[in-house]
């Protein structure tokens, strides 16, 4: 059996043969145990070893003695001492049967370098991004936080009942009231929150003594499935468990103001948490009132109750069921039963119960099965360790706090522990050395009262804490590897410039940076385009000589290529948005985003800076959030919603007329007069009061949470395919949320084909080449698939094709979800553009070759690699400069350094005299020496081999523009001859001697002017009559015309 793969992970040096005394080396940082033997043994030491212990015969094993590993060791690897390798024996021979195998020795190895990355990854002190605080909708105190891991989706609830649904992006969809307008809020508070996610269902508890569940499979309103009544106390904190072996197992548990502790076991929860009882009582709504009495009794089956009331009139503050310790575990704030474990028994039915008791009591505890501890949040400042087995007394107590304890959490991967004190200090321990390795003061508003919410989602690197009705993220930054970034930040959006040769791409961090393709350096970058505000998405306009970009701020602003900004569109004219795609017409720009309704701009109002939006007359006909669109020559208009639905529109008369569905269509009678209820709401809040009526929330309810399998995520004609309309076949690809790309025919109305690229990652993205033979795909691990479309449902069929076409390629070049793709020719080589949220920009060809990252230091592989065919008809051997990051100032109008053609309405003269910072490339490296690239010269090109040429600081006027300078042919300077040095130099005196001072002849100064003046200034006097009426009427024009235009916007805004 050969571990060789497995010792590669000893990276130890490399010791020589000359030096035998090797195992003594010096002690480094990185190892703390450098000068153990094990230690300091390579890959070639262990191949060594591995060929010693090889037998002739397979079927025999070779074993070694102390005194023969000793010997044969030092011989054959060539240094170190027999003691040392005496030591090693003693290590591996752990049963001490006197003699090892290659099995034995490898297992110790294994096991050592296992327990060596344990400890390693267990100091590892996590990097956090700034605090940020989210814009939350909350009136009132937070109670609870939870993640879903179905749908990917965060949600928050508040004490006044209303629930917020968050993105995987931390964007607030939706907003939604959980109480109905009969509830007096003052007399119902929420108190918990759990999400029962193996039958898609969350449960609510109440200060009115119930548990609410709710269904969020439900296709129309926000309903109550089941209510338990009939608690004798207030539930004011809960938690879930299912097994996840069997889904159908689970157990609900509760604690209540009383110290009493309950659970409910389900036995059958795929098939129903609760029997219809024949005296239960259905409301309007359909709600089944369950009594907690039915329960007790045994009334139903499918489900049976546990409690104990051990802490006796104390509030429990926290509650769980632990399926390692097979035990409820709950706490309290007194100084007796503090901790209570209420063990199953076989029975399952009845507890057996044990208790710690601390000092003060404590607000919260966590549990690390791995560990087997109880971490306690004590008030009396310290954070205590349990075994659950040992009540007695603690085993370790982590000091630091210099406030009462009020939340603990286990990092469970890394081992290390999560604290957070009333002082609002955070403190993360080594669990093994019990030591504080990292401490951050949260800057939080000074309040004597206040309630603290605590969670830590590890899966994605997230603390959250509420403080009252804010709620605070912050966010782990990604471990520092050496993979080249192309952005500090994660890269939203990237487009290809054929004019321009050039790719641009978009950041979270509100920066637009332009790249070459061929050669992956970055030429200049805008910084702050929407303040700190996200870039979501960009788009060019027809001519490509004016770039959008779409924030969350709300707004689309409308640049040129120097860093102008010409306008800025008002799409989100309550608050922030999020927009999802730009689509650029001839007459119009059209705007999808988390809304129903397309927003419109039209081209002829492109006459100021700032542009309202106009209202699209086919009106709003999605049930759900448009995220997508696309555009067919001459007049068809396709948008997809969250739903799954594609409708498709005449883009002349604004009219939809049919709906396109895997499961279904429709055909539609459009309604010019429909009026869009809010184009883009700010923060998509459906009702941002509680006592809003629950029939108001129609389709809208949470259905968004599980609804994202059908999301049509992006829409792409198939332009090439000219003949479709007659001889039938797909002349639209749509892709989205279930991993799935479907192939249309919208002349037919019929779905031709559906298959899966991209199977259990969620929602993935695509994009096709201009020819419509390729076609890419991104999922949210970053992996990329390129399929071979060509040929693919060239012909209509009766039947669905269920299989896929051809699959070129498929590889992982980033390391975190693709965001965008974008294809290209180059010569002869299609090539595939990808931008990732790890901040990278790949493009690779779609054949097979490697691919590169934008951002390297050197430059010119690309072109070597893809081999790419010469720009123009000088031959590229020039040496061009490289210059340093610097800043260019901001520019005014008349210090344009290019006269762009006025062919698109977009170019206008409106220009933002507040223009963004455009900054030359972080390493705008011109200055590689590029190699001849005519194909009858040298076929290998040793790129980099030149010298690097200093070039002075140009000015901003002269900033590096479409590559304009890349051509020349810049030959090495020819060495001067010697200069004799001139008569000035070698004789100073003679031409610089300080001259006598001479009297200079004073200026007369110029007399005042009311010396001069000899009569009063008038105007009347120095016009004529003709030119001042005519400037009198002009005025008089102009104010009427503007209070008519004030009239107008009155009336439209009412």
């Amino acid at each position: 059996m050969s571990y060789q793969n497995a010792l590669e992970l000893n990276k130890g040096p490399q010791p020589g043969s000359e030096s035998p005394g090797r195992a003594g080396g010096a002690r480094t940082d990185e190892d703390p145990c450098p000068s153990l033997l094990e230690n300091q043994l390579s890959v070639d030491d262990f191949s060594k070893i591995q060929s010693a212990f090889e037998p002739s015969d397979p079927c025999q094993t070779i074993c070694m003695s102390r005194e023969e590993f000793m010997q044969r060791m030092t011989e054959i690897v060539g240094w170190g001492t027999k003691e040392e390798y005496g030591e090693l024996f003693d290590k591996a021979d752990v049963a001490q049967d006197g003699f090892i195998n290659w099995d034995k020795l490898t297992s110790f190895i294994l096991l050592a370098l296992y327990e060596k990355d344990e400890q390693a990854k267990a100091t590892v002190v996590p990097q956090w991004k700034d605090l940020e605080f989210l814009p939350v909708k909350h009136k009132d105190t937070i109670q609870k936080v939870i993640f879903l891991k179905s749908s990917s989706r965060y949600l928050t609830i508040s004490k006044e009942g209303l629930l917020g649904i968050w993105g995987e992006n931390l964007k607030l969809q939706e907003t939604l009231p959980i109480t109905s307008d009969t509830t007096k809020l003052k007399h119902l508070w929420v108190t918990s929150l759990v999400s029962l996610e193996n039958v898609n269902k969350i449960a609510v508890a109440f200060t009115s003594k119930e548990i609410c569940f709710y269904d969020l499979l439900s296709k129309g309103e926000f309903p109550c499935q089941y209510k338990l009544q009939g608690l004798k106390g207030t539930p004011i904190c809960m938690e879930y468990w299912y097994d996840p072996l069997d889904a159908n197992e689970s157990v609900l548990t509760f604690g209540d103001i009383t110290g009493k502790v309950q659970a409910i076991a389900f036995t059958m929860a795929l098939i129903s948490l609760f029997e219809r009882p024949a005296s239960a009582h259905e409301d309007e709504e359909g709600t089944v009132t369950i009594s907690w009495a039915e329960l007790l009794s045994g009334y139903h089956k499918c489900c049976y109750t546990l409690e104990h009331n051990l802490h006796d009139g104390d509030w429990v503050r926290q509650v769980t069921y632990d399926a390692s310790l097979d035990a409820l575990i709950s706490s309290t704030t007194s100084n007796t039963n503090t901790v209570v474990l209420a063990w199953r028994e076989k029975s399952k039915k009845h507890l057996k119960m044990t208790s710690f008791n601390v000092a003060e009591g404590i607000h919260a505890f966590d549990y690390h099965s791995q560990l087997n501890l109880i971490a306690t949040a004590g008030i009396n400042k310290k954070v205590c360790l349990w075994n659950p087995y040992v009540v007695s007394k603690p085993v370790g107590i982590l000091w630091g706090h210099s406030a009462s304890v009020i939340a603990v959490q286990f990092f469970a991967v890394r081992k290390q522990l999560f604290s957070f004190s009333k002082d609002k200090v955070l403190r993360l321990w080594d669990i093994q050395h019990q030591l504080s390795i990292q401490r951050i003061a949260c800057s939080f508003p000074k309040s004597q009262d206040f309630r603290c919410l605590f969670h830590f989602d590890e899966a994605h690197g997230r603390l959250f804490i509420s403080f009252n009705n804010q709620l605070a993220l912050l966010a782990m930054k990604s471990e520092a590897s050496t993979r080249v970034k192309s952005h500090k930040k994660a890269v939203t959006c990237v487009l290809y410039s054929s004019v321009l040769k050039q790719v641009i791409s978009s950041d979270a961090g509100s920066t637009v940076s332009f790249w070459m393709i061929d050669t992956g350096q970055k030429i200049k970058q805008f910084t702050g385009c929407h303040g700190n505000a996200e870039i979501s998405t960009m788009a060019l306009d027809a001519n490509e000589t004016r770039l959008l970009t779409g924030s969350t701020d709300g707004t689309i602003k409308v640049w040129d290529f120097n860093g102008y900004c010409h306008h800025t569109l008002n799409v989100g004219r309550e608050g922030a948005v999020d927009i999802s795609q730009i689509l650029v017409l001839k007459k119009t720009i059209l705007v999808t985003g988390w809304e129903r309704a397309i927003t419109v701009f039209r081209l002829q109002n492109f006459n100021q800076f700032f542009i309202q939006p106009e209202k699209w007359k086919g009106g709003i006909q999605h049930r759900d959030d448009i995220l997508c669109a696309a555009f067919l020559p001459p007049k068809t208009l396709v948008t997809g919603s969250y739903d799954g639905e594609i409708i498709l529109w005449n883009n002349n008369t604004e009219n939809a007329h049919c709906v396109l569905h895997p499961d279904y269509q429709r055909l539609l009678e459009s309604k010019p007069g429909t009026e869009p209820q809010k184009l883009f709401s700010a923060g998509k809040s459906r009702s941002a009061c509680p006592g809003t009526n629950q029939a108001a929330l129609g389709a809208h309810s949470l259905e968004t949470l599980t609804e994202g399998n059908n999301a049509v995520v992006g829409l792409c004609f198939l332009e090439t395919r000219k003949t479709t309309a007659e001889t039938g076949g797909a002349n639209l690809v749509s892709c989205g949320g279930s991993g799935y790309v479907r192939f249309w025919d919208t002349f037919k109305k019929q779905l031709l084909a559906e298959f899966l690229a991209h199977g259990g990652v969620g929602s993935i993205i695509m994009s096709t080449d201009k020819s419509n033979q390729y076609l890419a795909t991104g999922d949210l691990d970053g992996q990329l698939k390129i399929w071979d479309i060509e040929e693919y449902c060239l012909n209509s069929s009766k039947s669905k094709i269920t299989q896929a076409p051809a699959l070129i390629r498929s590889f992982r070049p980033h390391e975190d979800q693709i965001s965008s793709l974008e294809m290209c020719k180059m010569g002869s080589h299609s090539l595939i553009i990808s931008s990732s949220a790890d901040g990278s920009i790949c493009v690779t060809d779609v054949c097979g070759a490697p691919f590169w990252i934008f951002g390297q230091a050197k430059h010119g592989q690309i072109e070597n690699c893809f081999s790419l065919p010469k720009r123009g008809t000088n031959l590229m051997k020039s040496e061009i400069q490289e210059e340093s990051e610097r800043e260019i100032p901001l520019l005014s109008k008349e210090e344009s350094c290019l006269d762009l053609p006025e062919h698109s309405l977009l170019d206008k003269k409106n220009k933002d005299e507040t223009a963004c910072n455009v900054r030359p490339s972080e390493v705008i490296n011109l200055g590689k020496k590029y190699k001849e690239r005519n194909t009858f010269m040298e076929k290998t090109r040793n790129l980099y081999n030149g010298e690097v040429m200093q070039k002075s600081s140009t000015s901003p006027k002269t900033c590096c523009y479409e590559g304009a300078f890349r051509s020349l042919s810049i030959g090495a300077l020819k060495e001067l001859p010697e200069v004799k040095k001139p008569a000035f130099l070698l004789d100073p005196e003679k031409y610089f001697r300080e001259k006598p001072e001479e009297e200079c002849s004073q200026i007369p100064e110029p007399p005042s002017l009311s010396e001069t003046l000899k009569a009063v200034f008038d105007e009347k006097n120095l016009f004529p009559k003709e030119i001042l009426d005519w400037e009198r009427r002009a005025k008089q024009l102009c104010q009427e015309t503007s209070s008519e235009v004030k009239i107008k916007r009155y009336k439209k805004q009412l």
